[in-house]
């Protein structure tokens, strides 16, 4: 009948947790860990690249980068993300998940080693080389979204497939954590290796030419981690459900997941033959997809835009804050190395205390609370925390009332991690029928990006004081009123989270009704 499950899928389904659930996590989760550190290592050295080409020696204050300069080294991988996250999702629907997988890992390894090789020592130079690599960095990185999520899904058994899929996600949360660690080591290494004074002693030596290595190694290092899964990845075999479903190879299907399980799985001829028949065709952008899943899309694309609108631009003012509430000294008080190692080991304390944990949380109440309410409970507290600082804000970054602020802070970044920041990438994985479900995911995370993009663009704007805005910024709203804005950014992601499904402990095929024909019920996707 056609809402039957093939037998090769119901053994995935039922399958017990094996040492191959495992191998799939670490996998694809090291894919991740790489898209994570290539994405947020930038944030951690724009710093040292303002002061290395855009110091003036006559100033009385250290270089930095120009805004526009800034938001494109910001922002560029970003762009670069989304285009891939379209364009790869919907290649992997059509090629298969494991060949296209291959592809942007390849990628990644070479434009994250090109951005470090950027071309010249002068300020345009640099910067316009280093846009260009990592504009096609973060186009393979893209890639890495929808193909994670579906091969991991596609993997899973139905009772922990969100604690899977999760756990992959989470290797965002070590990847960040990475960064912070070799920008920590390497800028350590360097400044013990080659001493500088303090910018007001002497702004030239200050600097060091070393300096210029320091940032090249950080962008580089990603490529180990990227480099070590290429063979893992390429032994993988294609999913089942892309074999059986999209391909209609029900042999090979069979063969590589009775390998996989260990285990003698049949499927029966007349099985087979309905399947094939009663298969939908409907694309994308059909009356039939509208009907069945249009408010699903919708739910997807609109509470990722709005968590990335909040979590990067979080992300990416971080070392501002951290001067702010007297974490990093002002900047002409330490030498270039100096700056950076101190802001890296600002964000690791805030990777470690609210990120990570946050990403584990998840992974271990993914598959008991459901992801509908996790999402809401996280943009909920995150609402809540952003506006307890910004109500109070200009207390709190007073001195001795610093404690209040960080804690406030690294408890906005823990629930946006247990909470949408990790729902977001499964819920899509899950939701859609399998010969959409990498365009439909890529396309659900390519809005998050347009999100991201607003965030590391015009965040750096709208948070400029209205009266002293940083030097080459126009008066934006200030930091006060941008977290006002954050947290109604927030709300209005709980309020579109009541459009997104429960699919805890369904199987795909139940979850996206794939196999029924138009004319039979089709029972709604329940929150509970």
């Amino acid at each position: 009948m056609a809402g039957e499950q093939l037998n090769v899928l119901k053994a995935l389904d039922q399958a017990k947790t094996q040492w191959y659930h495992f191998t799939a996590i670490v996998i694809a989760g090291m894919g991740f860990f790489t898209d994570a550190y290539d994405l947020f290592c930038i944030s951690l050295v724009t710093r040292l690249l303002g002061r290395i080409y855009y110091t003036d020696p006559g100033s009385n204050e250290p270089g930095h980068l120009p805004a526009n300069v800034s938001a494109s080294v910001n922002g560029v991988a970003l762009c670069g993300t989304l285009a891939g996250q379209i364009f790869f999702g919907w290649l992997g629907d059509k090629l298969g998940r494991k060949s296209v997988y291959g592809f942007t890992l390849i990628l990644m390894v070479l434009c994250s080693i090109a951005s470090g090789l950027s071309f010249g020592h002068s300020a345009k130079g640099v910067t316009g080389t280093l846009c260009f690599f990592r504009f096609w960095l973060g186009f393979g990185v893209g890639g890495d979204y929808p193909l994670s999520a579906t091969i991991m899904s596609e993997y899973a058994n139905k009772k922990t497939r969100g604690t899977f899929i999760a756990a992959v996600f989470a290797m965002q949360g070590f990847g960040i954590l990475f960064g912070t660690i070799v920008t920590i080591v390497v800028s350590a290494a360097f400044r013990h290796a080659f001493p500088a004074p303090p910018f007001y002693i002497d702004a030239a030596e200050s600097i060091g030419p070393e300096a210029d290595y320091v940032w090249r190694i950080i962008v580089m290092f990603g490529t180990i981690p990227a480099a070590l899964t290429y063979y893992w990845r390429m032994k993988m075999p294609e999913t089942a459900r892309y074999t059986a479903l999209i391909a209609r190879n029900m042999k090979q299907a069979t063969a590589d997941m009775s390998k996989v399980l260990n285990k003698d799985i049949t499927e029966e001829e007349e099985q087979v033959r309905l399947q094939v028949v009663s298969g939908d065709t409907w694309g994308l952008f059909s009356r039939q997809f509208m009907s069945r899943h249009g408010l699903h899309l919708l739910a997807t694309t609109s509470t990722w835009f709005l968590l990335d609108v909040a979590f990067y631009s979080q992300n990416l003012f971080q070392k501002d804050i951290f001067t702010k509430v007297g974490w990093i000294p002002p900047a002409k008080t330490m030498s270039a190395l100096e700056e950076l190692y101190r802001i890296a080991r600002a964000q690791a304390l805030i990777a470690l205390c609210g990120t990570v944990p946050g990403y584990w949380f998840t992974v271990a109440f993914i598959d008991i609370i459901g992801r509908f309410w996790i999402q809401l409970m996280g943009f909920a507290m995150m609402t809540i925390f952003m506006l307890a600082i910004a109500v109070p804000y200009d207390y709190l970054v007073k001195p001795g009332h610093h404690t209040g602020f960080v804690v406030l802070y690294g408890l906005t970044f823990f629930f946006a991690n247990f909470g949408p920041n990790s729902t977001t990438f499964i819920v899509p994985a899950e939701i859609f029928p399998a010969r959409l479900r990498s365009t439909c995911h890529g396309v659900s995370a390519a809005a998050g990006k347009a999100g991201a993009i607003i965030g590391a663009f015009g965040f750096l704007y709208a948070s400029q004081d209205q009266k002293k805005p940083d030097k080459g910024y126009s008066a934006g709203i200030g930091m006060r009123n941008a977290l006002f804005l954050l947290a109604g950014t927030n709300f209005l992601g709980l309020l579109f989270s009541l459009l997104v499904p429960e699919s805890k402990g369904r199987s795909l095929e139940e979850i996206s009704k794939e196999n029924f024909d138009d004319n039979e019920a089709i029972a709604p996707l329940g929150f509970t």
